[in-house]
């Protein structure tokens, strides 16, 4: 092999090359050289000024390359000299060390160049740059899957590094203006996919490999609370796959950084607070609730009071956002676990949701409903009493709603055992409301399957509760009978108001003062 016209001479194989016989690097490609070697920039510049102020950090940036960068220079120079041959320092290495060590420094400095090169994902990249950077990153994550050992800690700074830096970039802004909670239900399927996504897919993929196979106490140097946080505001992506993503990622880092899991769940709780309480713009937030339905399920018992203060102040609250229905399955299985675990807490969540039970938002009660359904029959029967009579009166102000769905999802409710149970340990209590209910709906609701779901279930309670039910059809006649002579009485007291009022202008005429111009 030749280059610049010089034979090459590998190790221990003949003489050593003549210097005379070499081309001289000129100034200008030794500028460039150099330019592109600190293009970069040098690193923990921020880091030393906030740690060690700014007039410390002066004073080190101005002895440092006297005494690190000059020597090092002259080492270089001096070993060049010696060793004019390509390779660099993977020479002097194998000189000094062996073959297999000079192999170990080549390889660690090409895996260093592969990250450099994958270091920005610049979207005014053209196809081929991209190309290559996606080929590079392929390469990079082969190694490390193929690799049974754990990545070396001289490789984790740079790989973490290029992790970032991918990664942590600014979201575009949404494609439309309106928030989540302002679109109708079938936009809330519409997804933006991101364009450089096989790229940050493979980013993914080593970081979650990284995860997976590195002892968690190394690691923990390098993802350290601020690469967490940023790991977090990810979230906010509009690109589903990303969001998947990175949900796998962020829950393997909870199950394995034992340390940080307060922090983590301090930060995501501050993450929903934010949406409920501010913006409500978190496309991830199924993701996050997703992230919280596995951590609930770990939760050892009795449950912590930090725990139960994340249902009442966190979870439930998440009930009167406008979009819930993104993420109303996955808060759904949040708070079922807790009812679960110990069913005393299902009072509070009853009462919670039907303390923020929407008023014109109809799909919203359908999914309220099912949730209370479901929330009946993991109650503490102890607690029947207390739920009864609040729950019974949702319920019939559903059947009575003039949206078909809502009341037919209402009626429904009455197929569920548990409720049927529930209600019947009170029933003296909330016939009354039950039964007027039905009554009404039977006499004014337009639909006619709303009014053949209510005739089953007036059916039910009549062979069930037959004294109850013709007793509370008593007290409803008599209530309306009531309210209809309070109607007359009102209607008289108005009539003989207006004639007061005509009497009174009849015999005082209004009075009128001309004023001449």
């Amino acid at each position: 092999m030749e280059s610049n016209h010089v034979e090459y001479v590998a190790l221990g194989e003949g003489s050593t090359p003549n210097l005379e016989k070499f081309k001289k690097v000129s100034i200008i490609p030794l500028i460039f050289l150099i330019f592109y070697e600190v293009s970069g920039g040098p690193f923990g510049v921020e880091d030393t000024v906030r740690a060690a102020g700014p007039l410390l950090a002066l004073i080190g940036f101005l002895v440092f390359p006297f005494i690190w960068s000059v020597p090092e220079a002259l080492i270089t120079a001096e070993m060049g000299t010696m060793f004019p041959e390509n390779g660099g320092y993977v020479v002097w290495v194998s000189t000094a060390l062996g073959p297999y060590w000079g192999f170990q420094l080549g390889w660690m400095k090409w895996l260093s160049g592969v990250i450099d090169n994958a270091f920005f994902t610049d979207p005014s990249e053209s196809p081929t740059q991209r190309d290559s950077k996606r080929l590079q990153l392929a390469r990079l994550i082969s190694i490390l899957k193929s690799s049974k050992k754990p990545v070396h800690e001289k490789i984790l700074e740079p790989l973490v590094s290029m992790i970032s830096n991918n990664l942590f970039r600014p979201l575009p802004p949404p494609n439309n203006h309106f928030s989540i909670s302002e679109l109708h239900d079938e936009e809330y399927h519409i997804s933006t996919f991101s364009p450089i996504w096989s790229h940050l897919q493979i980013v993914y993929e080593i970081l979650l490999r990284l995860v997976v196979t590195t002892d968690h106490r190394t690691l923990r140097e390098y993802l350290d609370h601020s690469f967490l946080l940023k790991l977090l505001s990810l979230f906010q992506s509009e690109d589903p796959r990303e969001r998947e993503t990175l949900k796998s990622v962020y829950h393997k880092i909870y199950s394995k950084f034992i340390s940080d899991r307060s922090f983590m769940r301090k930060s995501m709780t501050d993450v929903i607070l934010n949406y409920v309480f501010e913006t409500e713009k978190q496309p991830g937030m199924a993701e996050l609730l997703e992230i919280w339905g596995t951590i609930i399920n770990g939760f050892t018992l009795p449950l912590k009071e930090e725990h139960k203060l994340f249902l009442i102040k966190v979870l439930i609250p998440l009930h009167k956002a406008k979009g819930m229905h993104v993420y109303h399955r996955q808060l759904a299985y949040c708070v079922l676990q807790f009812v679960q675990k110990e069913p005393m807490l299902g009072g509070v969540v009853v009462k919670g949701i039907l303390r923020y039970w929407p008023v014109t938002n109809c799909s919203k009660e359908i999914l309220l409903i099912g949730e209370l359904e479901e929330l009946v029959e993991n109650l503490d029967p102890d607690q029947y009493c207390k739920l009864a009579l609040p729950l019974c009166t949702q319920i019939t102000k559903c059947i009575n709603s003039w949206n078909s769905q809502v009341a037919e999802r209402a009626l429904y409710v009455w197929n569920n055992e548990q409720f049927v149970k529930m209600t019947s340990t009170v029933m003296v209590e909330v016939y009354s409301v039950i039964v007027e209910g039905i009554e009404k709906n039977l006499k004014w609701h337009w639909s006619r399957s709303v009014k053949q779901l209510t005739e089953n279930v007036k059916m039910m309670l009549e062979e069930m509760y037959p004294v109850l039910y013709s007793k509370g059809l008593i007290e409803m006649e008599t209530k309306e009978s009531l309210a209809h002579q309070e109607d007359v009485k009102r209607k008289k007291r108005w009539e003989r108001i207006e004639l007061e009022a005509v009497n009174n202008e009849f015999f005082n005429p209004p009075h009128y003062i001309c004023i001449s111009h």
